[in-house]
């Protein structure tokens, strides 16, 4: 015979009514909380109208006086001065924290008064850097061993190897192009080593430049003769061990070489080279961080806990006097 005894009827329906007679009760309860809120705000519609009023005033008021403007430029550092500009950036922004307006005003830096922040960062392009040379990539790949690739193209030692390099600096007002755009470049390319570096380094270039040409030159003449000498039937062509190939060969990447020579004193015209910039970005911040939207609901919220530990502590003492 089975110990265990058959489920009884009644006691499910007992269950089940017991469970739809609370499930009824918290659907009251739900209705009588609303309808209390609703008796709440009724009795305190004044006040809460002009605490959401004063809120988003001074939220508003808030957000427009730190709105502001992001401006970038985007900038390539020369002749080995990456260093150089991470510190002539982390200098400006200690004086900015600062707030010393004697140094800014040294600096040469136009409406120096309005600027509030300046970073710099790397644009990152780990293709770029390890296409420049051999070293790259094996140094990439020695890094990559033992810690995470990614960590790797973003650590400070790689990034600051990248070619590019991007100025961001943050401004209460709109700023005119031409005057804070060369102030800061003037600024960040004041320094006498590298502007002497950058002088010998130009002066070399055009030198192989035009030492280039005149190399050219000779073969463009030795090409001549050979031409005007075949067809004057003076010349034995001996295809096995004319050198004419090489020649031409030789040529074509002197070619190449002016050109690339030619590029560089475009870029190395300034130690800090400009490449591009952005100007008078409008700041807007996240729905979240928005004071015109918290300073309501902070000031809402603690009149609401005002007047709940008021009615809590009126409802405990008379519980302590009965």
């Amino acid at each position: 015979m089975s110990s265990n005894s058959p489920t009884n009827p009644d006691n499910q329906e007992i269950d089940l009514s017991q469970v739809s007679r609370k499930l009824g009760q918290a659907y009251e309860n739900f209705l009588s909380w609303v309808f209390r809120g609703f008796l709440f705000v009724k009795r305190n519609i004044i006040i809460l109208a002009i605490l959401f009023i004063i809120g988003a005033g001074l939220g508003f008021y808030l957000d427009k006086e730190k709105k502001g403007y992001e401006n970038k430029i985007i900038v390539t550092a020369n002749f080995g001065s990456i260093n150089y500009l991470y510190s002539k950036v982390q200098l400006l922004q200690s004086k900015i924290n600062e707030n010393d307006s004697i140094y800014l005003k040294n600096t040469g830096i136009s409406d120096y008064k309005n600027i509030t922040e300046i970073k710099i960062e790397p644009i990152i392009d780990i293709y770029k850097f390890i296409s420049a040379n051999e070293q790259n990539f094996e140094f990439v790949k020695l890094l990559a061993e033992n810690d995470n690739l990614n960590d790797v193209i973003k650590d400070d030692l790689t990034s600051r190897n990248y070619p590019f390099h991007t100025i961001s600096f943050f401004m209460k007002n709109k700023v005119n192009e031409e005057s804070m755009v060369n102030s800061l470049m003037k600024f960040f390319n004041d320094n006498d080593f590298y502007s002497s570096l950058q002088k010998e380094s130009y002066k070399n270039i055009q030198m192989k430049i035009n030492q280039n040409d005149s190399i050219i030159n000779q073969i463009d003449r030795i090409l001549n003769n050979f031409s005007k000498n075949l067809k004057s039937d003076k010349l034995v062509y001996n295809n096995e061990n004319n050198q004419l190939n090489d020649v031409i060969k030789t040529k074509e990447g002197m070619i190449q070489l002016q050109g690339n020579l030619r590029i560089d004193l475009l870029n190395l015209d300034k130690t800090i080279k400009e490449n591009s910039h952005v100007l008078n970005i409008e700041r807007t911040k996240p729905l979240k961080e928005k004071k015109i939207i918290l300073f309501p609901l902070l000031f809402l919220g603690l009149f609401l806990a005002i007047r709940i530990s008021i009615k809590f502590y009126k409802n405990q003492a008379l519980k302590v006097k009965s």
